[in-house]
């Protein structure tokens, strides 16, 4: 059997490109791809109770997954699969992440209780949690048309303990009833 050198050139550079395409590392949308069955195609999440990454700010993610992978913010699945990124990875998909559009989710909200949720927020989460919630100071997160089962959940793991605050925001949340976190959550949930 007789080769051709066009043939073998063809083959060499068919080596050659596949070498090359598997030495890249993965860009941060193919990392962040990964995160889609849960968090939803771009980060608008898929299901009521996991939140919503798109927009978020990079400090609050970084912060998020360094915490998960610690062990120092509780979970079930977030602290294995932190654990399987590098700190590199970490920021290129925070990066990906603040550059994709939020889009609110479409929840039922009681409209009394985020009338009462407004005024909580008023008092207690304004400074913080800007523009209802769709705006962040750098470590806080988007919160403003989040899943209300999402909302509710990380606040009565606030409000239990289980998940650690900020000393600022512990002062801040101190005189809140289990009333007044329900509707803060209902209004936070209702922000388009």
């Amino acid at each position: 059997m007789r080769i051709k050198w066009s043939e073998m050139a063809l083959a060499l550079s068919a080596l050659v490109v596949s070498t090359v395409a598997y030495a890249m590392p993965p860009s941060a949308a193919m990392l962040s791809n990964a995160c889609a069955g849960c968090h939803g195609t771009h980060g608008a999440s898929a299901g009521p109770s996991m939140p919503s990454l798109a927009g978020q700010s990079k400090v609050f993610f970084i912060d998020a997954m360094k915490k998960f992978k610690s062990g120092e913010r509780p979970a079930t699945v977030m602290g294995r699969l932190a654990k399987g990124y590098s700190d590199e990875q970490i920021v290129a998909m925070a990066d990906f992440f603040a550059k994709q559009k939020p889009q609110a989710q479409n929840t039922a909200v009681d409209p009394v209780l985020v009338a009462k949720g407004k005024t909580v927020y008023d008092n207690a989460c304004k400074r913080c949690h800007l523009e209802n919630g769709k705006e962040f100071e750098e470590d806080t997160p988007i919160v403003a048309g989040q899943w209300l089962t999402y909302l509710q959940i990380q606040m009565n793991e606030f409000q239990s303990g289980a998940r650690k605050m900020s000393d600022k925001k512990a002062e801040k949340v101190k005189p809140l009833t289990d009333a007044d976190w329900e509707a803060v959550a209902h209004f936070y949930a209702s922000q388009k």
